[in-house]
């Protein structure tokens, strides 16, 4: 099962992933933890702690992946696994833009990314994925900023198409928009 937890930064959808792994995994199934984020500067460090602190003592078993994030299959152990992916915004952007500053084609990032989700969906129990609601704000952007948008909408889209449970969390408050709990 897929599920696909969105929002707004600092709503609270990490909390409710992480209770849903939680959940998810009373069966006794390994739970991994795939991080995304490269981590730049003082404030990337504080949010990685912040999400270390979260997850501590909920036998999370974690996976630095920033990019190709199928390739976190084989650091798997065999059997049952529910696998907390965090975050898909991070993940577009690191897809997207080289180290080297080249910027790789947003509908080229974007099918890679859903080819990859689904076949890591089809390898797992359960894969919760956590996604950024950054489409609201109405300003507009320059090019390369339109395109991680369009990448990262066409993502959404696509797993939201695929997902068994589609939420919302706005301010703390899970919304169920397609599924049931």
């Amino acid at each position: 099962m897929m599920i696909l937890i969105v929002g707004g930064s600092g709503c609270g959808k990490s909390a409710y992933a992480e209770k849903r792994i939680m959940e998810l995994s009373l069966d006794g199934a390994m739970r991994y933890y795939l991080a995304t984020m490269q981590v730049y500067g003082e404030e990337g460090r504080r949010k990685v702690q912040r999400h270390v602190e979260l997850r501590k003592n909920k036998g999370m078993l974690t996976i630095e992946q920033t990019r190709d994030v199928s390739e976190a299959l084989p650091k798997m152990q065999e059997g049952s696994k529910v696998v907390l992916l965090e975050d898909l915004g991070n993940l577009v952007a690191n897809e997207m833009f080289g180290e080297d500053g080249a910027m790789t084609p947003w509908e080229i990032v974007a099918d890679k990314i859903v080819m990859q989700l689904r076949q890591m969906n089809s390898s797992l129990d359960h894969l919760v994925i956590v996604s950024n609601n950054v489409f609201e704000d109405g300003i507009d952007y320059e090019e390369g900023t339109r395109d991680y948008l369009r990448a990262l909408g066409m993502v959404n889209a696509e797993l939201a198409g695929d997902a068994t449970q589609v939420v919302e969390v706005v301010a703390g408050i899970p919304l169920m928009v397609k599924g049931k709990e």
